[in-house]
């Protein structure tokens, strides 16, 4: 795999290539950045190129100034796909990254051969994010737009270890998914500027998951670019149930369990991700 650093606008993005083919763009979510993707590249970087970006304030790319969500990645994302010279492609997204990826896809619909995505925050969850019930799970989207969220998490790499770790391993069904790769997670966490740069994704979206859960967001048009989700049946952040309305947001909705997984398909079963990923992508490759 092939490490580079391509500049677009006002940044720099460090993005990991490899394999020839369909273009195929990983969006990586949170506490995760480009190595998340890795095990699924592997397997599909002889049919595909791969293209993994840390997104604007993770990993080894440059920190954004104030908040940064969804809407802004969508950009970066355009712009770096403008700088690679790479026309229309595939895009698949977890957790973060699909909120990217529905803003890319009012964005830029044109450019995008499909959608394929796994567990993530869309409207139609709606009030059931904040209910009594889910609350011990959604606490850290608070708690990490506090200004003192960084200094304390950051204290030491013990306490990153602990903090990280904690969503990596509580969130996975599997709970070796991070294991081999876990101090590299910490290592990055631990780089300055990168607390600060993931939680401003937090800060950027509590305006809109608040009107979210009010019922008070503005409707908005289907997203009509075919959509692959694959949804966990153990994700104790997002349970299968919630899948309910993404007919509402995804006109062309190919909807599937993932069996035997939580909140990182990617990481936990990176075979059958890969399987259907490629299965999808080799059906849309001339959409």
């Amino acid at each position: 795999m092939k490490h580079q650093t391509i500049t677009i606008q006002d940044a720099s993005f460090h993005v990991v290539i490899a394999g020839q083919g369909m273009p195929l763009l990983f969006i990586h979510g949170w506490p995760e950045f480009w190595l998340t993707w890795q095990p699924v590249m592997e397997r599909l970087s002889d049919r595909f190129m791969v293209i993994a970006p840390d997104l604007r304030g993770f990993g080894d790319s440059d920190k954004p100034h104030g908040a940064c969500g969804p809407s802004d990645h969508a950009r970066d994302m355009v712009a770096l796909m403008d700088a690679m010279k790479i026309q229309t492609f595939g895009v698949i997204g977890h957790d973060v990254g699909g909120a990217v990826i529905q803003a890319l896809a009012r964005l830029a619909p044109a450019r995008l051969r499909g959608l394929f995505l796994f567990n993530f925050v869309y409207p139609g969850i709606g009030g059931r994010m904040g209910s009594p019930d889910r609350l011990k799970e959604i606490w850290y989207q608070s708690f990490n737009q506090m200004d003192i969220a960084p200094a304390l998490i950051g204290a030491s790499r013990e306490s990153c270890k602990a903090y990280i770790g904690h969503f990596l391993h509580h969130w996975a069904h599997q709970k070796h998914a991070f294991a081999d790769v876990m101090e590299e997670f910490i290592d990055n966490f631990m780089k300055p500027g990168n607390l600060e740069g993931g939680f401003a994704h937090y800060k950027a979206s509590h305006a809109g998951r608040i009107a979210m859960m009010k019922g008070e967001a503005p409707p908005l048009a289907p997203i009509t670019t075919p959509t692959c989700v694959r949804w966990s049946r153990h994700d104790p952040l997002f349970p299968y149930e919630w899948t309910d309305k993404l007919h509402e947001t995804f006109a062309d909705l190919d909807l599937a369990p993932f069996e035997n997984v939580g909140h990182f398909p990617h990481r936990e079963n990176p075979n059958q991700a890969a399987q259907e990923i490629a299965a999808f992508f080799s059906t849309h490759s001339g959409y």
